[in-house]
């Protein structure tokens, strides 16, 4: 999984990169002190790996893990160049969903821009340039399409019809996330790497005083009303999470308990990622030698989840062994599983559910 993290200069992107990735970049109150993107891997933690490797003692645990990627904050003009708009918005245009940062404190160390503090309008400036980056892309391939439609190819006369129902929604300063895309559509949009068309994830960044009043921050509310609801939103306080990633380990959780913040930001954010993207978590175990987890779309088929493992895997897939983690850590062991029957024999159809333990069996 690979979000992108977007939001006007001063949003606190770096701080929450910096907290997400454990990393110290460059996080000052002035614009444009991000130029190039920070790229960061981090491991998910899963209860349930740990568990699987307790029972299994491996030699390697391999958890999954999501990539960031942090760019310099956008301005109103991003997508004519404004600020190195163009130059910054390359670097997210393949990225799976998009984290969208927004300011909810006041900080008289930030330059003061025009006006109150203003989160919706805020929202409304990042968003308007997505869409008019889109709306570029969009205008370029249709010149390049029009000029390919004299060789009357129907295929070029459907694309056509394809990027103008698109440049037109995009005119209606709707995101084409919101567009119900033909074939042809989701395969022009996956080509162009189209920025509006990614899911995105709104942050409210807020500070101590945010963070106490909870759901009741104005700022907050503000942001939950426009977006329509809680399912796309999640808050932060990134300055805290980032003084916490610096912290050893083992110190973080009594950290945590102490101010009573519970969750990490990563945890949070990771499971918000999941929802958004619709992805779910199977794991495989190799005898004592590796127990790994692997990320796929929901209702991805276990011949399909097999591929992500290993190309032949797929090619040569015969069937699978599959056991749920509740089940394997009731009995207790994979010889207890057996004996008991609770290991299920599935065929290439059968869809992986999150949490599923899978050993494949294939022909090399």
């Amino acid at each position: 999984m690979r979000l992108g993290i977007v939001g006007l200069p001063n949003a606190g992107k770096s701080t929450l990169f910096n907290a997400l990735t454990g990393s110290q970049v460059l996080a000052e109150g002035y614009p444009f002190c991000t130029i190039d993107p920070n790229v960061g891997f981090v491991t998910i933690p899963d209860e349930r790996l740990e568990g699987l490797a307790d029972i299994v003692q491996p030699e390697r645990v391999i958890p999954t893990g999501v990539e960031f990627v942090d760019i310099a904050g956008l301005v109103a003009g991003a997508s004519k160049g404004e600020g190195l708009g163009n130059q910054f918005l390359a670097h997210i245009r393949e990225v799976d969903a998009i984290l969208h940062v927004v300011r909810c404190f006041r900080d008289p160390g930030i330059s003061p821009g025009e006006g109150d503090l203003d989160p919706v309008g805020d929202i409304e400036i990042i968003n308007m340039e997505l869409g008019l980056s889109d709306m570029e892309t969009l205008t370029r391939r249709r010149e390049k399409t029009l000029r390919a439609v004299k060789s009357r190819e129907r295929h070029y006369e459907k694309e056509l019809e394809v990027v103008d129902s698109l440049l037109a929604h995009l005119d209606a300063g709707q995101p084409l996330r919101e567009f119900s895309l033909s074939p042809l559509g989701e395969e022009l949009v996956a080509e162009l790497h189209l920025l509006t068309a990614k899911p995105m994830l709104y942050v409210a960044n807020v500070d101590a005083e945010g963070w106490e009043l909870g759901k009741d921050n104005p700022y907050y509310r503000q942001i939950r009303d426009y977006v329509g609801g809680e399912e796309l939103l999640v808050a932060t306080w990134a300055q805290l999470e980032a003084e916490v990633a610096q912290l050893p380990p083992e110190e973080r959780g009594e950290f945590r308990a102490e101010l009573g913040i519970g969750e990490g930001g990563l945890g949070v954010l990771i499971k918000a990622g999941y929802r958004l993207l619709g992805l779910i978590t199977f794991f495989t175990s190799t005898g004592g030698k590796e127990v790994r987890a692997w990320t796929v779309k929901k209702g991805t088929k276990v011949s399909r989840a097999a591929g992500k493992i290993h190309t032949q895997m797929e090619k040569g897939f015969i069937r699978a062994e599959v056991i749920s983690w509740p089940e394997l850590k009731r009995v207790g062991s994979f010889a207890a599983a057996r004996r008991k029957g609770l290991l299920r024999v599935e065929g290439r159809d059968y869809v992986v559910e999150d949490g599923d333990i899978v050993h494949v069996l294939f022909s090399p």
